[in-house]
């Protein structure tokens, strides 16, 4: 069996970009990967060539899509910039999560969560990453800031899992207003209950 190319090729970009289309316009598809092919005019092969299979295509795609939403992109650089205060930046970062221009993506975020826990076997790499890849990414920015990496870990996991919950609040209609005072109070009293950090940089 030929190995699925790794490099972000060209037309690996192209296919990918044409699959992001359809899932910000539709959800993630349930059609099968035939139905996918036919929609942007290739083929089972090529696909199979390029993303090993349909998890890896809608990974792909997915991927593709996030970088059309500037806000989302760079949360985490934004979130690790020294530019102003640690609360003030998490607060900002959720700023930049619940963007009303973010809307399709995360629309498409819940979609693909929801054909991921039917489907587990099939889709453990992205569920894997789902429950510790943003997790990881706070957690280093709480370290770097100072906090103990137990203590850094749980804040993490604590802050990753307000954003989740809001992102599902907001989709279900609830004031965005409302929602980040909510999330502005659990962000103080989360920090203000962490223990002292190694160095204070705010």
């Amino acid at each position: 069996m030929t190995d699925v190319p790794t490099a972000d090729t060209p037309e690996r970009r192209r296919l990918a970009g044409l699959v992001a289309d359809l899932i910000l316009a539709d959800g993630m598809l349930d059609h099968s990967l035939s139905g996918i092919a036919r929609q942007i005019g290739s083929n089972n092969r090529m696909l199979l060539y390029y993303f090993g299979s349909k998890g890896g295509l809608l990974q792909a795609a997915a991927a593709r899509a996030s970088e059309r939403f500037p806000h989302l992109a760079a949360v985490f650089d934004r979130l690790g910039a020294d530019d102003l205060p640690l609360e003030a930046r998490l607060l900002r970062a959720w700023d930049d999560i619940g963007d009303e221009a973010n809307r399709p993506y995360l629309v498409m975020f819940f979609h693909r969560f929801g054909v991921a826990i039917g489907a587990p076997d099939e889709w453990a790499e992205f569920l894997g990453e789902l429950g510790t890849g943003w997790v990881a990414l706070v957690r280093d920015v709480l370290v770097a800031e100072g906090y103990p990496q137990t203590a850094a870990e749980n804040a993490a996991t604590r802050i990753v899992a307000q954003w989740r919950g809001l992102q599902f609040a907001l989709l279900c209609g609830m004031p965005a207003a409302v929602l980040s005072d909510a999330y502005r109070v659990g962000i103080r009293e989360l920090l203000a209950g962490l223990p002292p950090r190694a160095h204070a940089s705010d």
